[in-house]
């Protein structure tokens, strides 16, 4: 007998609604990405067939490989990646890619007929230039590699920033100060600036208000947000910004922690606008205000270029840039 969504929903614990909605790519859904991830790996373990009628046979048993360059345990730190991923590996169970799985640091690897890759993170020209040997239906994703000749899935940085600092202007705050990250390869091959830091700078000097000494440079982890901030504080004192915007959210928490040991209130004294908006941005007191990344759709775009090609044989790169909107909550109010 076939699966249905109700077998679906009674062995997840859901409704049959939520099932629905989730198996249909409902970005509307308001679902926990456990319960997405627990729905889509019951209804493969039950053989759920809904997609397979409907696929295209040049796409369907492709090999598929999603290389990332972050480590797994690194991954667990920065649920922004592991967003991505699972957007990549919904959309292809649901075009019957068979899809795998490599750390940058395990591409030896990698099939040598492997039909397709999405490379997600950072990559040297080194790096690039292996997967393009094994396949040309290569897509990159949070890696600008249009210029090189391959498709790349992007977040419009340069336009959430200046939306933040919009933000803060509008509340009459100009003094706005920045932590951002800095990226090296896996194989140490290419330093990675953040792209944030270029649109913050750019925002501000149209508004002759940079300020280099309000900028502090960390590793995009929590730990390094925390310091980043203890040094603001000690090093600026009295004329500590009366709002950061934050390169992602674990720094972000990190600042928090740092501005909270220092008895600096927030949003009271000083404002915090983070980055990604991953879950995380709620796990914290007092929540943070975050730019939305439609990370999972950033997965899911990866894939459909990949189909494409395969299905039209289009060999012209394309670079797909996606907006992003401003969360806001108790930090910044």
């Amino acid at each position: 007998m076939a699966t249905t969504l109700k077998d679906i929903a009674k062995e997840v614990g859901v409704s049959l609604a939520t099932v629905s909605r989730v198996l249909n790519y409902d970005q509307s859904l308001s679902v926990g990405d456990e319960t997405r991830q627990r729905i889509f790996t019951v209804a493969d373990n039950l053989q759920y067939s809904k997609n397979k009628r409907h696929t295209n046979p040049s796409v369907a048993k492709k090999k598929l490989a999603i290389v990332q360059w972050y480590s797994e345990s690194k991954e667990q730190d920065d649920l922004y990646y592991m967003s991505i991923r699972m957007g990549i590996e919904r959309q292809g169970q649901a075009k019957q890619f068979e899809v795998t799985r490599i750390f940058q640091s395990d591409t030896g690897q990698l099939d040598a007929d492997v039909d397709a890759i999405i490379a997600v993170g950072k990559f040297s020209p080194q790096q690039v230039d292996a997967m393009a040997a094994l396949t040309d239906k290569l897509v990159f994703v949070d890696n600008d590699q249009f210029a090189a000749g391959f498709d790349s899935v992007l977040t419009d940085f340069k336009l959430a920033t200046e939306h933040v600092v919009d933000y803060f202007w509008h509340q009459g705050i100009q003094d706005i100060g920045l932590i951002h990250g800095i990226e090296t390869t896996t194989d140490h091959a290419l330093q990675v600036p953040d792209q944030r830091l270029l649109s913050f700078k750019l925002a501000m000097d149209k508004r002759h208000a940079y300020n280099p000494k309000a900028v502090f440079q960390g590793d995009y982890t929590s730990q390094s947000g925390f310091l980043m901030m203890k040094r603001a504080i000690e090093t600026l004192g009295k004329d500590l910004p009366r709002a950061f915007f934050i390169a992602n959210d674990p720094m972000a928490a990190g600042a928090l922690k740092a501005l909270q040991s220092a008895g600096i209130k927030v949003p009271e004294q000083v404002k915090l606008f983070s980055f990604n908006n991953t879950s995380l941005a709620t796990f914290v007191y007092p929540e943070l205000s975050s730019v939305n990344v439609e990370t999972e759709l950033m997965g899911e775009t990866a894939v459909n270029l990949i189909v494409n090609r395969l299905q039209t044989g289009r060999k012209a790169p394309q670079r797909v840039e996606l907006g992003t909107s401003l969360v806001e909550r108790d930090s910044t109010k």
